[in-house]
């Protein structure tokens, strides 16, 4: 697709409030590009709202998500169709894309995008600090401090350093996790469907495992950062924490459904998993009564990438891979080849 006449602005719909862009780049951006914000909430009111749109305004030529997409999935054809043929970009602000249909868009000749670095240092982070607590056990400590009491009868924890964490998926967020880890004197070690240059390697300090098996057997932190694809859902099940060290943690900032929540729930009753830190579940925001009660498991509400500057970016990224389309014909980080 070739970029777009440079008189030509082409029409945007955002869908959900762009709220930490920035005025003055919003209105820049406006420069360039019609902009409409669509005000549904919902899956149903998108269906109807989409069509009604077009119908008065005219074709859409891009869509931005900044919205929680779970309210919406699947973002597929059924909710989209008005969309084509004329649609040529869908930017996502979200690192994860598994609620989009890529397969429907690309067969409608839609580059789909995803924020590649945007929230990726932010989620980073938050797997250092689900890290710490698990290893470290501060829930425990918290919870009884908070009841009247002290630190007698807690048993004491682990240091990190000298534990080896293994990356699952060398992402963004698995390269930045790597080079924190280090702070900590943490061994790190990687899986991944391909092998990062030397170069890579060494900015990461971290060693490459050929297999997801090799990795597992070896890490005394598993850590799970990896898209959720039909590849890897329940990727992590029972085979899996067998392979694991007795006392493992395991930290998952990625998707829920990586790992299969019946398997962790066994290994951390049967103590193969010490602790877990969970920033991600099945059936989101419906989380297994389990996690909530067991003292074995630190929690999160799926937030991750939510800083106020890892938003700024994910807002920014959106509109810079629609900008890039229209002055070139190909975004900035598209998921897919049309």
């Amino acid at each position: 697709m070739g970029a777009v006449a440079q008189d030509k602005r082409p029409r945007v719909a955002v869908l959900g409030s762009v709220d930490y862009v920035g005025d003055e780049y919003l209105e820049a951006v406006k420069a360039e590009l019609d902009i409409e914000f669509l005000s549904s909430t919902s899956r149903q009111e998108l269906q109807q709202e989409l069509p009604r749109s077009i119908a008065q305004s005219g074709p859409v030529d891009a869509l931005i998500v900044v919205a929680d997409t779970p309210r919406f999935a699947p973002v597929n054809g059924e909710l989209l169709s008005a969309l084509a043929p004329h649609c040529r970009v869908i930017a996502s602000a979200w690192a994860g894309y598994n609620e989009f249909d890529v397969s429907w868009m690309t067969s409608q000749g839609i580059w789909f995008c995803n924020t590649v670095d945007a929230v990726a240092e932010a989620t980073a982070d938050l797997a250092i600090f689900l890290t710490l607590s698990v290893v470290r056990n501060t829930y425990v400590a918290e919870k009884r401090i908070r009841a009247g009491g002290w630190y007698g009868g807690i048993v004491p924890t682990r240091d990190t350093a000298g534990m080896t964490l293994g990356i699952v998926g060398m992402g963004s967020i698995g390269k930045y996790l790597s080079v924190k880890a280090k702070t900590f004197n943490m061994k790190v070690k990687y899986y991944n469907r391909k092998r990062l240059s030397e170069e890579v390697e060494a900015r990461c300090q971290a060693e490459y495992c050929s297999s997801l098996e090799e990795l597992l057997s070896q890490a005394d932190v598993v850590s799970i950062n990896c898209p959720l694809t039909p590849e890897t859902r329940s990727l992590i099940s029972h085979a899996e924490f067998k392979l694991m060290k007795d006392g493992v943690f395991l930290i998952n900032t990625a998707r829920g459904p990586i790992v299969d929540e019946e398997a962790l729930i066994a290994a951390l009753e049967s103590g193969k998993v010490a602790r877990a830190g969970l920033d991600v579940f099945n059936n989101e925001p419906h989380i297994n009564d389990y996690f909530k009660t067991s003292d074995k498991v630190v929690l999160q509400p799926h937030m991750g990438g939510w800083t106020t500057e890892a938003i700024r970016r994910a807002e920014r990224e959106c509109f810079e891979n629609v900008l890039r389309w229209k002055r070139e014909g190909k975004p900035v980080s598209p998921v897919n080849e049309v």
